[in-house]
């Protein structure tokens, strides 16, 4: 019984983290990713030169959910330990320590690659703007366009 009890939370955990990491890959921040509600949307278009381009991190999402999937598997887990108040204890602890492990794990797992790029508009004016390096390899002297609308802004070719 508790053999089958412990494959059964092993499935769990492999279950949560695969459903995190598939959750991880479906939004993306890059200058080519549209919500479909910005489908046939007017934008604004500006042109510019690239003046840098730097690399940098964007953090993973933070959503109770990393949490709430890590505390039912620590609680689960926690609970097979002792029995009567040992195993209640071990519950609430597991759950706790499955809680910060779950979120820490949804966290690193959405983390993206972002690249900061600086721009100097045809009148003059510097704008920079922080998107998922989708690989796109900017460089310094290089015209791109910048397409913006409700406070988003990307850096396209």
């Amino acid at each position: 019984m508790a053999v089958s009890r412990k494959l059964a939370q092993a499935g769990t955990a492999v279950l949560v983290a695969a459903a995190m990491a598939v959750a991880g890959c479906a939004s993306g921040l890059g200058g080519g990713t549209y919500e479909r509600a910005e489908a046939r949307r007017t934008m604004m278009v500006q042109f510019g030169t690239i003046e840098s381009v730097r690399p940098v991190m964007l953090e993973g999402t933070k959503t109770p959910i990393g949490g709430a999937a890590g505390a039912a598997v620590g609680g689960l887990a926690g609970s097979t330990i002792g029995h009567g108040r040992g195993a209640a204890a071990g519950a609430i602890l597991g759950a706790v320590a499955g809680g910060l492990a779950g979120a820490a794990v949804e966290e690193g797992v959405t983390r993206r690659q972002g690249v900061e790029v600086t721009v100097k508009l045809e009148g003059g004016s510097y704008l920079a703007v922080v998107q998922e390096d989708e690989g796109e390899n900017f460089q310094p002297g290089e015209r791109v366009r910048l397409v913006r609308d409700a406070g988003t802004t990307r850096v396209t070719r």
